[in-house]
């Protein structure tokens, strides 16, 4: 049996752990972490908005709203 079967049988909360125990190893090792040139621009443009006050935000309970009514 694979780790992912085993992980599937797993209660909720257990997979919660899992999770957690796999991204503080993860965290650990965030130096190897390659960003994608793409993704670095558009945080550099966030980033400047913000520098320039033109950055324009929502309150959360909206853009979760808007992201439920986007992929529907």
């Amino acid at each position: 049996m694979t780790a992912l079967e085993e992980i599937h049988k797993l209660p909720f909360h257990e997979k919660l752990l899992v999770m957690e125990a796999i991204w503080d190893d993860i965290c650990r090792e965030e130096e190897k972490l390659e960003v994608p040139q793409w993704h670095k621009e558009i945080l550099d443009e966030r980033e400047r908005l913000i520098a320039e006050g033109k950055a324009q935000f929502i309150d959360w309970e909206d853009a979760k709203k808007q992201i439920k009514e986007a992929i529907g």
